[in-house]
């Protein structure tokens, strides 16, 4: 950007402009890269199209050569796949993603309704990781090898070893099997988020918890915390006043590298506990062979991935300083 442009806009030069310009180009690419994978990958799939949206329409009881022939006439499945990607390219610079090919509904209200289950559900998935994970670090980065330090180390190890399908089906065991405490799936009461959060909770917790603690560990050995200290303030004080705000920085910033897990992780849990996500539908939509639902799907996916990243570097913006002078 030349000096010319930096000196009629100031705001792209630097600033906040410097954090969504570059997002926002990062999410054209996500858009195209995205659909264009899906594409090719659900039209390499093996066994005949037709037939499996005819029998994600009909049931498969009720399938047979001439429903499945209906439905490749119907949907123009003979055409060649090069048209058939430039229909598709079209349609999505008109932000146009289709209708499902099994439902009939737009792609957009199947999944305005889908993406609200699971928003939901990752919204609590991270706050109760954050009230778990870095206060749980921070404490243990206050005393480094001590008892808490070396206990939530190998709680961490254990618990982001197991894949999120595993450590569900534990919580299940254990909390609805054995205890009695929880429903093991499905959806419509406070105490169905339960499982599936803590699922998403715990492996994300694990991970921000050693974030917070090596984060704790380098600021209690900086120099200005050693200052504030000698100055006369307190453990308390100097951990509220110096410690806190600096240690919050790396925390949040590891919260988009967590995001890929908790979006990666929704696709499984929401399938295990039979949560009516945007992660389940992608499930039954791949079985289904229903293009525009996988498409879309795994657009807007990729999207949010953007979207929270976005939202975690203007986190950093707004608490370090030295961001917004750089």
């Amino acid at each position: 950007m030349d000096a010319v442009t930096s000196r009629r806009f100031p705001a792209l030069s630097g600033g906040l402009g410097g954090v969504l310009l570059p997002r926002l180009f990062q999410a054209g690419l996500v858009a195209w890269l995205v659909g264009t994978l899906t594409f090719v990958l659900t039209r390499t799939l093996p066994g005949d199209m037709a037939y499996r949206i005819a029998a994600g329409r009909y049931g498969h009881d009720m399938v047979n050569s001439a429903a499945a022939e209906a439905v490749r006439v119907e949907l123009a499945l003979d055409q060649p796949a090069l048209l058939a990607y430039l229909n598709w390219l079209g349609d999505l610079l008109r932000l146009d993603l289709g209708n499902s090919l099994v439902s009939g509904e737009p792609v957009l209200h199947e999944l305005s309704h889908q993406l609200g289950h699971s928003l939901g559900l990752a919204m609590v998935a991270v706050l109760l990781s954050l009230l778990l994970g870095p206060p749980l670090g921070l404490a243990a980065g206050l005393r480094p090898g001590g008892v808490l330090d070396r206990a939530s180390e190998g709680l961490a190890s254990l618990l982001r070893a197991l894949p999120p399908f595993a450590l569900g089906l534990l919580l299940i065991l254990l909390f609805s099997v054995s205890l009695g405490w929880l429903p093991a799936a499905g959806h419509g009461r406070v105490a169905h988020f339960v499982l599936p959060a803590l699922t998403l909770a715990l492996a994300l917790a694990a991970v921000s918890s050693r974030v917070a603690r090596n984060a704790m560990v380098e600021v209690s050995g900086s120099a200005y915390y050693a200052f504030s200290r000698t100055k006369g303030l307190g453990e308390r004080l100097s951990f509220l006043r110096h410690g806190l705000r600096n240690a919050a920085v790396p925390i949040v910033a590891y919260l988009g590298v967590q995001f890929v897990y908790l979006i990666e992780g929704v696709v499984v849990v929401e399938t295990l506990f039979a949560w009516p996500g945007i992660g389940h539908s992608l499930v039954h939509a791949i079985v289904a062979r229903d293009v525009p639902m996988i498409q879309g799907t795994a657009l807007v996916m990729g999207l949010m991935f953007v979207a929270l990243n976005t939202g975690v570097d203007l986190l950093c913006h707004g608490l370090d300083p030295r961001r917004r002078q750089s």
